[in-house]
């Protein structure tokens, strides 16, 4: 069984810390974590609520279909896209940032689709890279106010991405296979995308 209250503090803590990073100002991001998996059972923010201060008791149970089952509130209409990414990677959390690095990068290169980091130390904290003599690719999809037609352009990705991928103009979506792995992968994920974005500074007042 479940600690559905712990479980409920973890999340909205990890919500509020992200809000304090200024990850998801006002109303933006939306998270998610895998409650039960047959059948699948989501604790989720409830849509348009600020997360600067979220309660345990505000946050809402979602089922596979997107339906609200526990709780006040609507889902959020990018629902379908923590439902996809958690059915292709078995991600236990999907965790998305709409950090103004994220938001901006993944619009900058949006037309070459990716964002390829590569040489960074931080890399060792995604799972499974041991080595920071390595590279990692992030998909960048362009947005779609469709979101069953991006949540299916998402899901012939995740599976090759590195625990993450962007939409353009609209941020960072990461995943793990529990809610510490997830939060681990936005704040890497994260730190790196703020290291592209001052080389870009840098290079530009160089030019």
């Amino acid at each position: 069984m479940f600690d559905s209250q712990q479980q409920r503090q973890a999340l909205s803590d990890t919500i509020r810390d992200f809000h304090q990073r200024g990850w998801c100002d006002g109303t933006g991001g939306n998270f998610s974590l895998v409650l039960q998996k047959t059948p699948l059972r989501l604790l989720m923010a409830p849509s348009g609520i600020e997360k600067r201060n979220i309660e345990t008791d505000e946050l809402i149970e979602v089922d596979s279909s997107g339906k609200v089952i526990k709780g006040e509130g609507r889902a959020s209409a990018e629902t379908d896209m923590h439902l996809k990414i958690i059915e292709q990677t078995n991600a236990k959390a999907v965790l998305h940032t709409h950090s103004m690095t994220a938001t901006w990068l993944s619009n900058y290169y949006k037309n070459t689709g990716k964002l390829t980091i590569e040489g960074w130390k931080m890399l060792k904290g995604l799972q499974g890279i041991d080595s920071h003599s390595t590279s990692i690719t992030l998909p960048i999809l362009l947005n779609n106010q469709n979101l069953a037609k991006l949540s299916q352009a998402a899901g012939e990705l995740v599976n090759d991405a590195p625990y993450g991928l962007l939409v353009a103009g609209h941020g960072l979506y990461a995943w793990g296979e529990s809610l510490n792995e997830a939060r681990r992968h936005v704040e890497i994920l994260e730190f790196l995308l703020e290291l592209c974005w001052r080389e870009q500074l840098i290079a530009r007042q160089k030019s």
